[in-house]
């Protein structure tokens, strides 16, 4: 992968007619330990939220050894890796062929539910194997997410109270785990979690081996500045220690978005400006998928490149280059107002799910991919880079 020390100067050398995708591996390094070092307990990469293989090297590399995987394909990707990483197969609905062949191809032993019939499947595919290590996965309030999970996934705490006593009976180690929906802006919502699966210990009297309290925990935009993680790290100890459980379970939890969103930002090219709305070169079918439907505002900045910045800045609407209305993004994008075609715009914080959404639609795609050493326009984890970029 070739190397740029900034932004500014791939975009000087290369002056890309395409969108150009940058990864800063720094970043996944910096974060990755900030978890490893600070929550209670184990680190999984939740790998949907960014699966390129230089991601993952760095992940891998950085100390991170265990996975989050909700496909055969992820599994795939890991083990190219690292043969030895550990996958824990935590989509709750699978097809029997994948829970088949991710346990007798690949090892996988780690699975995931919210049904019986999926605990049918997963022992049948698995030929009532009595090495299994199961997951009941309950359904909680996702009210502090920006992108609620929990009408998809997880059983209710009347449900989960029978499935984790039928799950025991097939299961070498047992797990109870939940997830608060993804970027999530309250630490409470981690109390109020492990407060339920408090409730269902209590009901069962099952200690579970594990705790999975799962992903959601968040990156900073310029529109959703969140606690420090600090702040999530101490309620989900404080929460854990409240249960007063004899022996604690093992902890565990699933982390995509606050490793990777600062690492990966987009360069797009202005195309036309049509008074305070601009025609970019990519859009929410290519990596900016959330700046649409859920409306996530990225930080931006215009990128010099031998031209004078206006000091004035305007809000700004984007429309990507497909023929589809819906290719828009309503921002606000605080730019200089002397803005104008084939100037480069960078978008940061797209390090999770911008490479993940992108399609192929209308023939408009990009994989040019580069690293870059410089850094993040926005951080959790240094927070004077952010002030530039906070919406008014």
């Amino acid at each position: 992968m070739q190397k740029f020390k900034t932004v500014d100067e791939l975009i000087s050398q290369l002056k890309p007619e395409r969108p150009i995708y940058c990864i800063r591996k720094k970043s996944i390094h910096v974060a990755s330990k900030t978890f490893q070092n600070n929550f209670p307990g184990k680190t999984l990469y939740a790998v949907k939220t960014n699966p390129h293989s230089e991601v993952l090297k760095t992940i891998d590399k950085s100390g991170i050894k265990n996975f989050d995987v909700a496909s055969i394909k992820e599994i795939e990707s890991i083990k190219k890796i690292n043969p030895n990483a550990k996958c824990f197969y935590m989509h709750t609905i699978k097809s029997r062929e994948s829970i088949k062949e991710a346990y007798f191809k690949f090892g996988v032993k780690i699975f995931s539910l919210d049904t019986k019939d999926e605990l049918i499947k997963i022992i049948n595919s698995t030929n009532h194997a009595k090495d299994l290590e199961l997951f009941v996965r309950v359904s909680v309030s996702n009210e502090h997410a920006e992108i609620d999970l929990s009408k998809k996934f997880g059983a209710l705490t009347s449900e989960a109270i029978g499935l984790l006593r039928l799950t025991k009976q097939y299961a070498k180690k047992i797990g109870l785990s939940f997830h608060v929906g993804s970027q999530c802006m309250h630490p409470v919502s981690y109390a109020k979690g492990i407060e339920e699966i408090g409730n269902i210990i209590k009901k069962t009297k099952i200690i579970p081996d594990y705790i999975n309290v799962g992903g959601g925990f968040p990156t900073i935009y310029p529109d959703l500045i969140p606690q420090a993680l600090d702040n999530y790290f101490d309620v989900i100890k404080k929460s854990l220690n409240n249960l007063k459980l004899n022996k604690l379970p093992e902890v565990i939890c699933e982390p995509g978005r606050a490793i990777v969103a600062e690492s990966g930002s987009t360069i797009v090219r202005v195309n036309l400006k049509k008074k305070q709305k601009l025609y970019i070169n990519d859009g929410t079918y290519g990596t900016l998928f959330d700046a649409g439907t859920p409306n996530i505002v990225f930080p931006s900045r215009l990128i010099k490149n031998k031209k004078t910045i206006s000091k004035k800045l305007t809000a700004f609407d984007f429309y990507g280059p497909t023929c589809d209305s819906m290719d828009y993004m309503k921002g606000p994008f605080l730019l200089p107002n002397n803005i104008k075609e084939n100037d480069y715009i960078e978008l940061g914080q797209l390090g999770a799910y911008g490479l993940t959404f992108r399609t192929q639609f209308n023939g408009f795609y990009s994989d040019e991919i580069y690293e870059i050493l410089d850094e993040p326009i926005m951080s959790m984890y240094d927070k004077e880079n952010n002030k530039a970029f906070l919406v008014a």
